[in-house]
């Protein structure tokens, strides 16, 4: 298979790309695999690949040290997403990639990528540009930890996954899917799942969204930034409305 467009999207919404890059991106040969929710997509440690989102949706999932079986999700990841590219350049992942309902994903050998950087130097600056994107997403998810209470950092977290998704297609008209259950969704943002139950209801009766199940439409788009103080640009994108 050859390197489908979500990734291409993803980086042509941020940079320009030259015919002979489009070309380079396009020549890359990928194998697509296909997950069931809960499945393991990336191991920690893995050394030989890196993988994108085509559909659906993954998470950075840490096992935490102590007698009960604890976990942290530090990161979702979404169609357009290179997942794991740092794992490039690192010895190895502390972490393993987890799929989130039904997810698609397109693996790219690390010695494809090596040659990459060999000889293009453009697309070079622009993979590394996405795994600075992927910093700067985490430490925001930092900063909204810290400074919003839970109805607020639910609405942030629901805003940058929105923008993330109807960048590159994945979402349009206010509408998108989270395959996310509440204690998932408690893992992400630190919370209890009753915290998580609470924020729900709260922008359900706001009227700022319709949620039933996997489905959220986002019914006033202004008022949910207000309340996330969402501003976008550290996604390398400009502020825009939906």
């Amino acid at each position: 298979m050859a390197l489908t467009e979500y990734f291409i999207r993803f980086l042509q919404r941020r940079d320009v790309l030259q015919p002979e890059d489009l070309e380079r991106l396009k020549s890359i040969p990928t194998t697509i695999r296909r997950y069931e929710s809960g499945e393991e997509v990336v191991p920690a440690g893995n050394r030989h690949r890196s993988c994108m989102m085509l559909r659906g949706m993954t998470g950075r999932v840490h096992s935490l040290p102590g007698r009960c079986a604890t976990k942290a999700i530090t990161a979702l990841h979404v169609p357009g997403d290179f997942v794991d590219l740092h794992s490039f350049v690192l010895k190895g992942l502390t972490h393993v990639v987890v799929a989130f309902g039904r997810a698609e994903v397109e693996f790219v050998d690390h010695k494809d990528l090596r040659a990459i950087t060999e000889d293009f130097p453009h697309l070079t600056r622009m993979l590394w540009m996405a795994t600075a994107i992927d910093a700067a997403i985490h430490r925001q998810w930092l900063v909204a930890s810290a400074s919003l209470r839970a109805s607020p950092h639910l609405a942030h977290l629901l805003c940058e996954l929105y923008t993330r998704m109807s960048l590159v297609g994945a979402a349009r008209d206010g509408n998108m899917s989270l395959p996310l259950l509440q204690r998932e969704l408690a893992d992400t943002l630190g919370y209890s799942p009753i915290h998580i139950n609470r924020a729900v209801r709260d922008l359900r009766d706001r009227k700022l969204v319709r949620w039933q199940g996997t489905e959220i439409e986002i019914l006033n788009w202004d008022g949910l930034v207000q309340l996330a103080r969402f501003d976008p640009t550290y996604l390398e994108i400009e502020r825009q409305r939906r």
